[in-house]
């Protein structure tokens, strides 16, 4: 597979800290990871963003220490409304405050000082966990996510069959190199098939047709096979 077609899906965290530098920090350094992130300064703040983008956040890290209520009470709240993954994050490191946390409904805890790239891990390790974590196939304006077995075309998802799908993603893996008729069929359908290379041509069609102007990436090659172009389309 094509190292530069892979990428993850960008996930969007809500981190709720009341100091400010480190907050402040902590966003510019998970956006420079790929992370979409909002951030709050206390814990009414960080419910009321909860509140707003709980569709689209992905994973909270909370304080426990805040200025007004307790990060605790924050997660019961949370808890009322949605199994968003939330990490703890607290200079107190007690048995008795982890326990507490985790009957609450915690994921994760993670005592201060912590190393920043440590908590990118303990964010990976549980939006993994919970199937967040998605890696996404693009190229030529063209986005697949493997794990779902989606498709999308300049951001509107487009619904393909199964082989459609694999018959897409092995065009894209296999970018910038022509395919084989015959090597396809064997790839994607198995030795044993009974049919011919027709049937390669017949999925190719339709899928043209579904990708609309995207599907000008797959180039026929005369009396060979196809070949995957990447080509680049303004939005």
């Amino acid at each position: 597979m094509s190292a530069e077609t892979v990428r993850r899906r960008k996930a969007t965290l809500l981190v709720v800290e009341d100091e400010e530098k480190l907050a402040k920090t902590l966003a510019e350094y998970l956006r420079i990871n790929d992370y979409a992130v909002s951030y709050a300064l206390d814990g009414y703040s960080g419910l009321e963003l909860f509140y707003d983008k709980m569709q689209e956040i992905d994973l909270i890290l909370l304080d426990i220490m805040l200025p007004d209520i307790s990060g605790s009470e924050v997660l019961r709240e949370i808890r009322k409304r949605s199994k968003v993954p939330v990490i703890m994050v607290t200079a107190r490191d007690s048995v008795q405050d982890q326990l507490q946390n985790f009957e609450y409904g915690a994921d994760d805890y993670i005592t201060k000082p912590y190393v920043m790239s440590v908590l990118k891990v303990h964010i990976e390790a549980v939006l993994k966990r919970v199937g967040k974590l998605q890696k996404q196939i693009a190229a030529g304006g063209i986005l697949l996510e493997p794990e779902s077995r989606k498709a999308f075309c300049g951001g509107e998802e487009v619904v393909l069959t199964p082989k459609e799908y694999e018959v897409l993603e092995y065009l894209i893996c296999n970018k910038k190199r022509i395919v084989k008729r015959e090597i396809m069929l064997e790839a994607l359908w198995g030795y044993h098939y009974v049919g011919d290379s027709r049937t390669v041509d017949t999925i190719i069609k339709q899928l043209r047709k579904k990708l609309g102007r995207y599907g000008a990436n797959i180039r026929s090659v005369y009396g060979v096979g196809y070949l995957f172009e990447d080509k680049e389309y303004e939005k």
